[in-house]
């Protein structure tokens, strides 16, 4: 993949990827069809994303190396600290492909997103 492809679909973006990578990817965005099912997903910045009430509520990626999740919501102090192992830079969250994905904190990133969003 090179910074000039240009995906009009999220399907398009995954295919480009190993079986592995697809399927967390899938697993992704799964979860977040699960979780909002009012949300439209659609490409922005040349990555999946979904948008909630005319905005953007969250983006993913994959790298060499991590699935990428952006933003992050900002939530209780508890939940800042679930979140701390992972966050990468500002806004964006790391999960190394070498390591168990945590979908259930996948999960709770979406769930705390589109109460933000929702404010």
């Amino acid at each position: 993949m090179t910074n000039k492809t240009r995906f009009k679909t999220i399907d398009e973006y995954i295919e480009t990827f190993p079986e592995n990578v697809q399927g967390i990817l899938e697993k992704v965005r799964q979860i977040i069809q699960k979780t909002t099912p009012e949300a439209v997903d659609t490409i922005s910045y040349g990555i999946p994303s979904f948008n909630l009430n005319g905005r953007y509520l969250v983006y993913f990626a994959a790298w060499k190396h991590h699935i990428s999740l952006y933003p992050i919501p900002s939530g209780d102090e508890a939940f800042q600290k679930e979140l701390f192992p992972n966050v990468s830079g500002k806004g964006t969250m790391r999960f190394p492909l070498d390591e168990p994905i945590p979908y259930d904190l996948v999960e709770k990133i979406v769930k705390f997103l589109i109460k933000e969003n929702l404010e």
